[in-house]
């Protein structure tokens, strides 16, 4: 538990400092990060930003906006990874990203069975949508229907999540007492989603090339 708990301190620490020194370009940034494929979690930062527009601090359309510019900032230097390295530059690198055989496997699936509205809809989904790009890279997909797709795909989502942390702030206190009773449930829940995620993800190195 001591070193689960350490990384989501680290996490926690770096969006909720990020966010709340830099505002709006905090969001942008942190976003731009998960979508470069980097393991930096939406479900974090969207939450948290919700949470601060019942303090005032930012408004849901803001940060709605800011978390997808971030998206399609981030989704920019994923597609021109594809771009420029290919599959192969994907496959050799991915796994320091922790991003698996498996990971590539279903956004070329999803990418190859709705084209270019995988763009769109993935967007709104888990995994998949931040793994995306490389595939639309490597097919050169048209530039500005990438760009468009990644923005609109994005807001749902966004939006999605601030709402989410939009109504923890509301009732704050409420669930400040209850998270704190269960606090034992809920850390060995994050343990093992943790653990599963490392499990299928990080054991793959050992199928990279060159290894």
């Amino acid at each position: 538990m001591g070193i689960i708990e350490a990384i989501i301190t680290i996490l926690s620490r770096f969006v909720i400092g990020t966010i709340s020194a830099w505002g709006y370009t905090g969001i942008l940034v942190t976003m731009a990060i998960e979508s470069a494929c980097i393991p930096l979690p939406s479900e974090i930062i969207m939450p948290f930003s919700g949470y601060l527009v019942t303090t005032g601090q930012f408004t849901m359309v803001g940060v709605t906006l800011a978390g997808a510019l971030g998206n399609v900032v981030g989704s920019i230097l994923a597609y021109y990874a594809g771009v420029w390295g290919g599959r192969p530059f994907v496959e050799r690198y991915g796994p320091y990203m922790l991003l698996s055989h498996r990971d590539l496997e279903t956004a070329d699936r999803w990418f190859s069975k709705y084209g270019e509205a995988a763009v769109f809809f993935s967007r709104m989904l888990p995994v998949v949508r931040t793994f995306i790009s490389l595939p639309a890279g490597i097919a050169r997909m048209n530039f500005p229907r990438f760009v468009i797709f990644t923005f609109i795909g994005s807001i749902p989502w966004c939006y999605s999540l601030a709402y989410v942390g939009v109504k923890m702030g509301e009732q704050w206190e409420q669930l400040r007492e209850y998270f704190h009773r269960f606090d034992i449930v809920i850390g060995l829940c994050l343990a093992l989603a943790a653990g599963y995620f490392l499990w299928s993800h990080w054991p793959r190195r050992a199928t990279t090339p060159d290894s």
